[in-house]
């Protein structure tokens, strides 16, 4: 509270042996004593009315109440908390399913404008050859793949009708000059 070292204490005393002298010394102790001993028990007396007075004014149910609200488990912040922990701990090559014969090698898939490998032979009128047996993809996969099968297709039709606009607007300037 006054944050006083044993200096300092040191101190006090020696200048109280000199100024009061080691006669009365011990009965200011003792008077200083009873002082401290009453200004406590006042202290306590009052944070005993104050806790009483707070007590039948209903503020301690208010707190706790607060308290319960603001709580992280009744926030559902404990479960998100807990979920983070297992997150963080969670090791993926720990229980990872161990393949029993390495998997054959997919073939690649080239893209380009037309689209995929089997879509740019068929435009070009090549046969496609058969790819290899492969492990089916998952659902994502073959979403990716119809959604690039979509674009492809789009951008075929594009092309087609600027080249149709194209030879439309060259007929029209050659008909045009002549």
């Amino acid at each position: 509270m006054f944050d006083i070292g044993w200096t300092e204490l040191l101190l006090i005393g020696i200048v109280a042996l000199i100024v009061i002298g080691p006669k009365d010394l011990p009965e200011m102790f003792r008077t200083l004593g009873r002082f401290t001993a009453k200004a406590r028990a006042m202290a306590r007396e009052f944070q005993r009315a104050m806790e009483q007075a707070a007590n039948e004014s209903g503020v301690g149910d208010v707190a706790k109440d607060l308290k319960d609200v603001t709580s992280p488990k009744n926030m559902g912040l404990k479960a998100v908390k807990d979920a983070a922990d297992k997150f963080e701990k969670w090791d993926p090559l720990k229980n990872a399913a161990k393949p029993t014969a390495p998997a054959a090698p997919r073939p690649a898939v080239p893209t380009n404008s037309l689209g995929t490998g089997a879509e740019a032979a068929a435009a070009a009128g090549v046969a496609a050859a058969e790819p290899a047996a492969t492990v089916d993809p998952g659902p994502a996969t073959k979403a990716l793949y119809e959604a690039r099968a979509e674009k492809a297709a789009i951008a075929r039709e594009a092309a087609e009708k600027m080249r149709a606009v194209d030879s439309a607007a060259a007929e029209t300037d050659g008909s045009a000059k002549t």
